[in-house]
């Protein structure tokens, strides 16, 4: 598929990975349809309106996730759609309204709505590495075969509601037999440059280490990946004809001493923290410190202090030709964003 099939649509337009993926639609020549919550609020829309190519080829419009039907409008006469979004936060006060509903709910609608159209032949749904899996194990590899089965309501209800969204997208396909394929991205924590001040909760990953979010340096790894890498794998994922399935879309782990390590030669190091936890002691003991956090952020850390996660991200290198950047370097750059965006204090020259 190219530029001149039809347009494109992308889902949540203005959030933080949707602009990337809007940018790099726009940058390939594609005519864009995005949808917001209101295009009549500009403090939302400037950084879009902003984008080169957007004034000519980027229509802006209005749809809600628990809409029935209000997808309709935005889809109509595209060719392919990038269901992008859907919340992300972990502490939420009712997981089935906040999170579920919107994620589940939202999924069914766009898709009902692509059917509905019947110009669609590719739709591409924004998963995560949440549906695969919610305690990552360095002894097992995760590939597009895993599904995550441990999540629940009150165990990583963020990580359920992706669950939820992934398999009813793959179920709405099975069910329906719409004139659409599904092909579905599973990125791991999202970092590097914002087109606006609003953080990305995997953003604050850096920021914590340079706040103080993160008071000592303890066992926690994470899956990372560049924002524009996952952006470029939305994008691909329409431009190449036999893609299929869903594709784990994530760089490397990093554990918190590297990310200090990483920061402190970036210029960091009088920031970031210094007393180390890492043993088995540190983790027992910070395992008890996680029962008087928030409910979300409580099982987030129950389930993944100690642990490292291990993944092959060769399907997707294999099949739609991506590359990632090095963590190392995204790292570095989302300080920066951070800096630029006036959230943390410019680094030590």
């Amino acid at each position: 598929m190219g530029p001149a099939d039809g347009p494109v649509c992308v889902t949540g337009a203005s959030g933080y990975l949707a602009t990337h993926v809007v940018e790099r639609l726009l940058a390939r020549g594609y005519r864009v349809r995005g949808t917001v919550r209101d295009p009549g609020r500009e403090s939302s829309v400037t950084h879009l309106k902003a984008l080169p190519g957007a004034a000519d080829r980027l229509e802006l419009v209005r749809a809600d996730l628990l809409d029935e039907g209000s997808f309709d409008v935005a889809v109509r006469g595209c060719v392919a759609v990038l269901h992008v979004a859907s919340p992300y936060v972990l502490d939420v006060a009712d997981p089935q309204r906040d999170l579920v509903d919107p994620a589940v709910k939202g999924t069914r609608t766009v898709l009902a709505s692509c059917q509905r159209a019947g110009t669609v032949w590719r739709v591409v749904v924004t998963s995560s590495v949440a549906a695969i899996t919610d305690e990552p194990d360095f002894q097992h590899k995760l590939t597009e075969a895993d599904w995550n089965v441990k999540s629940s309501l009150s165990r990583n209800p963020y990580y359920y509601s992706k669950v939820l969204a992934e398999r009813e997208a793959w179920a709405f396909v099975e069910r329906e037999k719409p004139p659409f394929d599904l092909v579905v991205i599973n990125p791991f924590a999202i970092i590097g440059p914002s087109h606006t001040s609003t953080i990305n909760v995997s953003v604050n990953i850096v920021r914590n280490a340079l706040t103080g979010g993160f008071p000592v340096i303890f066992h926690l790894c994470w899956g990372l990946v560049d924002v524009r890498d996952v952006a470029d794998a939305h994008v691909a994922a329409i431009e190449t004809p036999s893609a299929s399935g869903r594709y784990i879309c994530a760089a490397e782990a990093v554990c918190m001493p590297e990310l200090v390590h990483i920061l402190t030669e970036a210029g960091y190091g009088n920031r970031v923290p210094r007393i180390s936890m890492m043993g088995s002691v540190g983790t027992a003991i910070l395992r008890v410190a996680a029962l008087f956090q928030p409910s979300g952020t409580r099982v987030y850390l129950q389930t993944h202090l100690g642990r490292k996660p291990n993944f092959d991200n060769g399907k997707i290198r294999r099949e739609l030709g991506l590359t990632f950047r090095p963590a190392r370097d995204t790292i570095v750059e989302t300080a920066r964003d951070l800096e630029r965006w006036g959230h943390i204090a410019a680094a030590a020259k």
